[in-house]
C-alpha cells in the first residue's frame, strides 16, 4: 500500500459544501482584494488564537518578514534564530538587513535551546525568533525572560504549530503566537490549517505594530495614494480568507486527529526508534512526525526502504542553515551547533495528515520496523 506525505484532499468531502458556498458568494461579490471576508477571517483567527489583533497576508514568508519590520527591526541588528528550520525564517530576517545569530537546539523537541540563546545576546540583538518545530511549542517562559531582562522583541514562527499550546509560567496555557510581540502563521496547503493556496497572517496585542502591519501589506498605505513608508503587495485574498474561516471552525477537530495518529504511531514504535516527544507543559499541533535513529546509517537505510516500499517520507531538514552556503558569510562552521548538526543526520518525518487510517498507519509502522 502506497501512503502519501500528505493527503490534501482527504478532507475536503467534509468541507465541500461550505467551501464551494463561501467561494461563490465572494465570486457573486466580487471583493477580490481586502474584501469583508479578510477582516471575518482575521478577526475569527484572533479570537480563537487569543491574540487581539490578526493581519491577514499573502503567505507565511511576507508574514515573517513584515512582522519582523512592523517590531522595529533595522539593517544591522542580530535576531536569535535556530539554524534547525526552513530558510524563510532567515532569508526574511536577512532581507530586512538584520544579521540572523543561530543557537543550537534541544536534543529531544529540536527546538531552540534557551540556554544557547542567553550565550549569543550582544549589544546588538534586538529579537528572538522561536520557530515551534513541527507542531511542538519552544520553551517559552525562559525565552520571554530573556527578553524582558534584555528588553528584546519576541517573533514567534507558528508555520506549523496552529493549535499547538504551552503552560505560561505554569499558569496559563496560551496558543502559540499568543505569546511574544508578534506570531506568523503560514497557510500552505499542507499546514494544520491550509488554505487552497498561497496564504499567511501575523497576530499582535500591540496596537502600533498592528497598524504597521496593515499599512506594510498595502504598500505602505493607510490611506487610499498616501503612503507613509514603502511596503509591499501582501494582502491575503479573499477567496482564500473565505475558506480558511470555513476550515477553521473545524481545525480543532483536526488537531485531535492529529494528536490521535500521533500517539498510534508512538505506540507501535516506542521501542524502535526515538518517538516525537510532547512535553507536560505543552500541548502538540502533529503539523510532522518526526522520528529519530542513533545513526545516520540507519537513518538513511530506513528512509531507502520506505521509498522502496511507496511509503513517502521527508528529512526537515538535511543540512543545518548555519553550514548552507547561503550563510557563508555570517563564518560558522561544522561543530559550532552540535546539536543541530546531530539532529539532521538522524531524524526524518513520516506522513502526517488528520485523515490517515489505523490501515495506512499499520503499513507505515511495519515497514520502520522492518527495516530495523
Amino acid at each position: 500500500m502506497k501512503v502519501p506525505m500528505v493527503d490534501m484532499l482527504a478532507g475536503y468531502p467534509a468541507i465541500k459544501d461550505e467551501a464551494e458556498i463561501a467561494v461563490k458568494n465572494v465570486m457573486n461579490k466580487g471583493n477580490f482584494i481586502l474584501g469583508e471576508e479578510v477582516a471575518k477571517f482575521e478577526k475569527e483567527f484572533a479570537a480563537l488564537n487569543g491574540s487581539r489583533y490578526a493581519v491577514g497576508v499573502a503567505n507565511g514568508t511576507d508574514a515573517l518578514r513584515l512582522a519582523i519590520l512592523a517590531a522595529g527591526i533595522k539593517p544591522g541588528d542580530e535576531v536569535i534564530t535556530t539554524p534547525f528550520t526552513f530558510i524563510a525564517t532567515t532569508e526574511t530576517i536577512s532581507q530586512t538587513g538584520a544579521v540572523p545569530v543561530f543557537a543550537d537546539i534541544e536534543p529531544d523537541t529540536y527546538n531552540l535551546d534557551p540556554v544557547s540563546v542567553e550565550k549569543k545576546i550582544t549589544k546588538k540583538t534586538k529579537a528572538i525568533l522561536p520557530v515551534h518545530l513541527y507542531g511542538h511549542p519552544v520553551d517559552m517562559d525562559p525565552i520571554m525572560a530573556l527578553a524582558k531582562k534584555h528588553n528584546l522583541k519576541v517573533i514567534e514562527d507558528c508555520a506549523q504549530a496552529f493549535t499547538a499550546q504551552y503552560n505560561l509560567g505554569g499558569k496559563a496555557w496560551k496558543y502559540t503566537g499568543a505569546i511574544g510581540d508578534c506570531g506568523t502563521y503560514s497557510f500552505f496547503p499542507a499546514k494544520n490549517l491550509g488554505a487552497f493556496g498561497d496564504g499567511g497572517l501575523v497576530t499582535t496585542d500591540d496596537p502600533k505594530i498592528y497598524e504597521e502591519l496593515k499599512a506594510l501589506r498595502n504598500h505602505g498605505s493607510k490611506v487610499r495614494y498616501l503612503h507613509d513608508m514603502e511596503g509591499f503587495n501582501s494582502r491575503l485574498d479573499t477567496i482564500q480568507a473565505a475558506i480558511l474561516s470555513v476550515k477553521l471552525r473545524h481545525v480543532l477537530k483536526w488537531t485531535e486527529m492529529r494528536n490521535a495518529v500521533a500517539a498510534k504511531y508512538a505506540a507501535a514504535l516506542k521501542d524502535v526508534c526515538a518517538t516525537a516527544v510532547v512535553r507536560p507543559n505543552c500541548r502538540h499541533s502533529f503539523n510532522y512526525y518526526t522520528i529519530r535513529f542513533n545513526s545516520k546509517a540507519t537513518r538513511d537505510n530506513e528512509q531507502k526502504h520506505l521509498t522502496e516500499n511507496g511509503i513517502a517520507n521527508q528529512i526537515y531538514y538535511p543540512v543545518s542553515l548555519h553550514l548552507q552556503k547561503a550563510y557563508a558569510h555570517l563564518g560558522y562552521k561544522r561543530g559550532d551547533l552540535p546539536v543541530s548538526e546531530k539532529t539532521q543526520d538522524e531524524v526524518f518525518s513520516l506522513p502526517m495528515y488528520p485523515e490517515l487510517t489505523d490501515e495506512q498507519i499499520k503499513t507505515v509502522t511495519d515497514a520502520v520496523k522492518a527495516a530495523v
